[in-house]
């Protein structure tokens, strides 16, 4: 990872706060070479210079896409742009147009003055960590081969929602006809971005009546309603909005709907750790087949597959790497804590959609409440703390806090990882922030804050006493 002012350059794309890091001028120096890197790529294997764009709704993005567009443009690729997409909407366009890559212009779970460029391949999904490197390479080497102007790429838009939606509803596992036999009632929260727009249409096609869908801030204006990240912290409006239209579940996003949380009919926050536990509970009712997710996520999938007698693998932070490892063991399903769902089915990407679509189709299937359902769940609580990067190396940091555990379950695939008897830590830098995350689980919430504390005062110990 690489890091300029606030601009951070990482597998999770380019991201940084516009107008501090992230400019006109590094969007045109990125776009450019990723531009070019597509157009050699596509020019090897025979296939059309085609790159696709879509963004969520924060105030900088139209601009952001103008520059980004006509800088794809000059590097000789057709651009497909999708104006407002959520991230799994603009993964799929990229399969179904044949393209050579995408661009997202989101910055996720950050607050709105940040912005970011999310780069995919040819698969639509996110770079891998050689081919992340590659383009950051050259991008910092200004390597970009802008065309003449007889080659100059052209543009057109495509509204690829609809398409998302019917592939959804074209799985074997998805019945809407089931799902519009239980009159579901669904209050949403867009977080005034693209997931407003997406999760009320899906839900209409899944067979939810259109008025029994309650939505909360699904204007794309992209002036978020609360901070981005969906955390019971941030979702006390949908969590008293449930009760209050006597709704039978909340559906929360992010501000590029890759991420989805959840709120039971009692206004109960469901933790994002368990929307992927709650897909695998569902899938392996009807088919058997690995599961993968991140070192971060809870402990509770493992259990849950255990009750299936199915595997679980981990990998690294990161969607591509939960992506190249499902490929690895054939994973039937996946994803990560922060509540985002992998179904190869569809795609390999996170999809707040898909998420949707199977959780309805688990209820439908089941008969029960989404609070019964989660209440059969294990249950875990998790602390989460941010440390600043420290002025040592963070990869000597973490070696060195590891020597402190010899008798631990050390894994070093990420940062640190220490699973202890009931409880784990896990200490690795960001790949879309300048911090250092410390994320912790145990039987309680006490013990899990206590956990995170213990190992933050360790971590700035270790780390005053390396700098001496």
């Amino acid at each position: 990872m690489s890091t300029d002012d606030t601009l951070i350059a990482s597998i999770s794309g380019i991201r940084g706060i516009v107008g501090q890091g992230l400019n006109p001028s590094v969007l045109a120096r990125y776009a450019g070479a990723f531009g070019t890197w597509c157009h050699e790529r596509a020019a090897a294997a025979g296939r059309p210079s085609r790159v696709v764009v879509g963004r969520d709704a924060r105030p900088s993005g139209p601009a952001c896409a103008q520059v980004v567009i006509g800088t794809l443009r000059g590097m000789g690729c057709d651009v497909v742009d999708l104006g407002l997409a959520t991230t799994p909407t603009v993964e799929m366009a990229v399969l179904r147009e044949e393209a050579a890559g995408g661009i997202v212009l989101s910055a996720s779970h950050n607050p709105k003055e940040w912005n970011a460029l999310k780069l995919l391949n040819e698969n639509g999904e996110f770079l891998t960590p050689a081919q992340g490197e590659t383009v950051i390479e050259r991008a910092n080497a200004g390597d970009a081969a802008p065309v003449r102007s007889e080659a100059v790429g052209g543009c057109r838009e495509y509204n690829a929602l609809p398409d998302h939606i019917d592939d959804i509803l074209a799985l074997d596992l998805i019945d809407p006809e089931h799902i519009a036999a239980q009159n579901l009632e669904v209050v949403v929260d867009g977080i005034n971005s693209v997931g407003g727009e997406a999760l009320p249409r899906l839900l209409h096609c899944l067979g939810v009546a259109e008025e029994n869908v309650h939505c909360l801030h699904c204007e794309p204006t992209g002036h978020f309603a609360h901070p981005a990240e969906p955390r019971p912290d941030h979702l006390t409006e949908l969590t008293e909005a449930v009760p209050a239209h006597e709704a039978d579940l909340g559906l929360a996003v992010d501000p590029d709907a890759d991420r989805l949380a959840l709120v039971d009919e009692q206004g109960r926050f469901v933790l994002e750790e368990l929307t992927q536990v709650l897909a695998a509970d569902f899938l392996w009712r009807h088919r058997e087949g690995p599961f993968v997710t991140n070192l971060s996520s809870s402990r509770a999938i493992d259990d849950v597959a255990a009750a299936h007698d199915q595997p679980v693998y981990r990998s690294a932070v990161g969607e591509i790497n939960v992506v190249e490892r499902m490929k690895d063991v054939d994973a039937v399903l996946g994803g990560e804590g922060n509540g985002g769902v992998i179904l190869p089915d569809l795609h390999y990407g996170r999809d707040a959609l898909v998420g949707t679509a199977l959780l309805l189709q688990h209820l439908a299937e089941t008969g029960r409440s989404l609070g019964a359902l989660h209440d059969d769940l294990p249950h875990y609580a998790m602390a989460k703390e941010n440390l600043p990067l420290p002025e040592v190396a963070p990869d000597r940091l973490l070696t060195a806090l590891a020597d402190r555990y010899p008798e631990g379950d050390c894994s070093t695939l990420d940062g640190l990882k220490i699973d202890l008897a009931s409880s784990w830590v896990h200490m690795r830098p960001s790949n879309t922030e300048p911090i250092l995350r410390v994320y912790t689980e145990a039987e309680t919430e006490e013990k899990a804050k206590d956990l995170a504390e213990r190992f933050c005062e360790e971590l700035n110990e270790l780390s005053e006493a390396l700098e001496t």
